[in-house]
């Protein structure tokens, strides 16, 4: 049998989402849209003086599946460089699509249950892509 798509776990998170106020001197700014779900994440990012996600700020209007990402993004996104929060993006966007192992970012495989659902994945991926995206851009206009 296997796992519930909405549990305990992904409603705790989608409940509890870190730095989830918006940011009044972000470096970039970028939102994201799911098609299928109208589920939208904006994701605020400020670089530190080495280049890496000093601060996030979050505005997050999605499901408890794009809650809950979110929630992970946001929990573990500071301190990381541009290029290691790309590499999260495309290893979950990959992942999401039978194309990779399970990424290395805490907590992740929580999703295991979705991998069948592929109408979820853009909820899923919306945090990562906005924060990807919103820090490259932040990196590029230093």
């Amino acid at each position: 049998m296997s796992a519930p798509l909405y549990n305990a776990e992904i409603l705790r998170l989608a409940a509890s989402i870190p730095h989830h106020e918006r940011l009044e001197n972000a470096d970039a700014t970028v939102e994201k849209r799911s098609a299928i779900c109208g589920s939208r994440v904006t994701v605020d990012v400020a670089l530190d003086q080495a280049g890496r996600v000093g601060e996030v700020g979050m505005l997050v209007r999605a499901c408890a599946l794009g809650q809950a990402s979110s929630s992970l993004l946001a929990a573990n996104v500071v301190g990381r460089t541009p290029e290691e929060v790309a590499a999260a993006r495309d290893a979950l966007t990959d992942w999401l699509a039978g194309n990779g192992e399970t990424p290395d970012w805490p907590g992740i495989d929580i999703f295991t249950p979705a991998l069948d659902y592929t109408a979820r994945h853009p909820s899923i991926r919306l945090a990562f892509e906005a924060a990807a995206e919103a820090a490259a851009t932040a990196q590029a206009a230093r």
